[in-house]
């Protein structure tokens, strides 16, 4: 057995007891705060853990065919009513640039690069991709990126459990033994297909979706009525969980007071542009207040998806929300990056 599979193990078996301490204090999400939390503590104590990030990634497809899966006729005929509260996301973006970048850069003393993609909210590989090919250090960009998702991911439950007593112990699926066995196949088949067809032509976020929109046609047309089983929802909140945790292994104390406190500013900064869009979507009567928090808050996609899924959200409306961050991120930011110059 090899050292690196040595820290797989140890680092699922620290990611399992999180789920069951998180489970025994009657914790929200135990199966993806639990490993988060668990790998986090185990990386500050200087455990040589490692990552699986090849699960991770077929992990995320569970949860593309699950968002796919529950677009339904019913609820595509919804989307034309968000037009109005999708135009916020431009905004929305533009103030977290106007913010973010300065405060990196003026404040923290980042170079330009590192400074622009830490504070765009694009997902955590593609901003380390192009802060990394534009001259930033991917370092600190997955640092900042890794504490934005871990902070939001851990305090919205929180948020959406006990100030809005919103219950996020709804099932995330059915059982795999009540779901037709030709379903089941066919799912496998979606998030294969899906991701590897995604990936092939240079889709971003391929593992999520490429087998969402082939799971959104397979449920539109009627070839599957199911999410995928609970046991695979939840396996997929574990690896994501225990990614996001494992992230920390090897943080310096120089990088912990430094980069860590900086990115637990700009979440500050987020939250407070979070609210405030969220609250103007609500108030405008775009969507009741648990769509709008989870539509408005820059976090990781495939966690979100797991948020609005185990809170019995609008579904729709929220991924809807996070595709258009997402590729108003991904295709503006290394536009907008080329063109500026550092004043």
């Amino acid at each position: 057995m090899t050292q690196q599979t040595k820290r797989k193990l140890a680092s699922f078996a620290i990611a399992l007891l999180g789920v069951a301490v998180f489970r025994f204090l009657g914790l929200p999400l135990p199966w993806l705060l639990g490993p988060m939390f668990a790998c986090l503590l185990a990386a500050f104590a200087g455990v040589r853990l490692a990552g699986a990030p090849r699960i991770s990634t077929a992990m995320r497809t569970v949860l593309g065919v699950a968002v796919g899966a529950s677009l339904t006729p019913s609820l595509v005929d919804q989307i034309g009513e968000m037009v109005l509260s999708i135009a916020l996301i431009p905004p929305f973006i533009l103030c977290i640039g106007l913010t973010g970048y300065p405060y990196f850069r003026r404040l923290w003393g980042f170079d330009p690069a590192t400074s622009y993609y830490a504070s765009m909210p694009g997902g955590l590989q593609d901003m380390l991709v192009f802060g990394e090919e534009a001259g930033g250090s991917p370092r600190v960009l997955s640092l900042v990126h890794a504490t934005r998702i871990l902070v939001i991911v851990t305090v919205l439950p929180l948020i959406l459990s006990w100030a809005l007593d919103v219950p996020l112990d709804r099932p995330p699926g059915e059982p795999a033994a009540d779901i037709p066995a030709l379903e089941l196949v066919l799912m496998v088949v979606i998030a294969i297909a899906g991701w590897w067809g995604a990936k092939a032509v240079g889709l971003f976020g391929a593992s999520i979706l490429g087998p969402l929109i082939l799971a959104a046609i397979a449920s539109l047309t009627g070839v599957i009525h199911h999410r995928p089983p609970v046991e695979a929802i939840l396996a997929a909140q574990f690896f994501i969980g225990a990614t996001v945790g494992v992230k920390y292994v090897g943080i310096t104390v120089g990088e912990l007071r430094r980069v860590v406190l900086a990115a637990l500013g700009y979440v500050a900064i987020l939250s407070v542009l979070s609210a405030i869009f969220a609250s103007i979507a609500y108030w405008a009567g775009f969507a009741p207040m648990t769509e709008a928090i989870l539509a408005f808050s820059p976090g990781g996609q495939a966690e979100m998806a797991v948020l609005a899924i185990v809170a019995g959200a609008d579904i729709a409306y929220v991924i809807t929300h996070h595709l258009v961050r997402m590729v108003t991120v991904i295709v503006g930011a290394p536009i907008v990056q080329r063109s500026k110059s550092d004043p």
